[in-house]
């Protein structure tokens, strides 16, 4: 069965509030000392959501990039659209599906990246082939996403609640695997990179903002956890008692974000 892996816009906001909110390490500051994004540069974007990655390459080049970013949420992008037209930059933000061909002619951009999306495409190689063709020779893809040992906290208390195994996920389950071999066999050169982000969380509240937002139903990943919103409802109570233990006990709650960095040249 074809499971549909995309995230509502809602919950996928909710989850970056809360990692800029709990953080400790600034994952943006990581991306550009990385990537060290330059006026002139053509930069692609794929799965761009509300634009977090494009806003960060224009500020980082003062406006001198040429960026585009594309989503398949019309919602995101009409939030994208609006900050850009608030801020006076020149971002094009236009409909991408990543499991399509691309709109764009071979070899047109020095840098494509895609942060926590694009390792949601149907079909890894024609996706990342895609992302190969429209970039230049020399030219580099960035993706990043959670590595296995994501934010173990997170999925030990749930096993404690339900005494179940965690699903699969679609990024961490794969990311340093299939992700990273598909990428390696397309370009000329691949390299991981890591992060870790400890997100405290000061009581028990926001934690379980966190879970809701990642137990999302219309994400159709945890129905092995729970069918329905009154069973949904009876799970989150089981983790937040097991949470509400854990912090009575230690005094906060720490959770870490572990992230890879797949920097690939063509």
């Amino acid at each position: 069965m074809k499971i549909n892996y995309s995230e509502p816009s809602k919950d996928l906001l909710m989850r970056i509030d809360i990692h800029e909110k709990y953080g400790s390490a600034n994952i943006d500051q990581w991306t550009k000392d990385l990537l060290q994004p330059q006026a002139g540069m053509d930069i692609l974007d794929v799965g761009c959501g509300a634009g977090k990655l494009c806003f960060l390459f224009h500020e980082h080049t003062q406006g001198g990039a040429r960026i585009v970013g594309g989503d398949f949420s019309e919602e995101l992008l009409d939030k994208a659209r609006e900050k850009n037209k608030a801020i006076g930059a020149n971002i094009d933000f236009q409909f991408l599906d990543f499991n399509e061909k691309f709109n764009f002619a071979d070899n047109v951009f020095d840098l494509c990246t895609s942060a926590f999306a694009i390792y949601y495409a149907s079909d890894l190689n024609f996706t990342f082939r895609e992302a190969h063709r429209v970039v230049k020779p020399g030219g580099r893809l960035f993706v990043s996403g959670p590595l296995p040992e994501n934010k173990q906290m997170f999925y030990d208390i749930i096993k404690e609640a339900t005494n179940k195994p965690i699903p699969p996920m679609p990024g961490s389950s794969r990311f340093k695997g299939e992700i990273f071999d598909t990428i390696g066999k397309i370009f000329a050169k691949t390299e991981l990179h890591r992060f870790e982000n400890h997100l405290t969380f000061p009581k028990v509240a926001p934690f379980i903002d966190y879970v809701r937002a990642s137990l999302s139903e219309d994400r159709k990943l945890w129905t092995s956890m729970f069918n329905g919103k009154e069973e949904y409802e009876a799970l989150i109570e089981k983790i937040t008692a097991v949470a509400q233990k854990r912090f009575e006990r230690d005094g906060k709650l720490v959770m870490t974000k572990v992230v890879g960095g797949i920097l690939a040249t063509k």
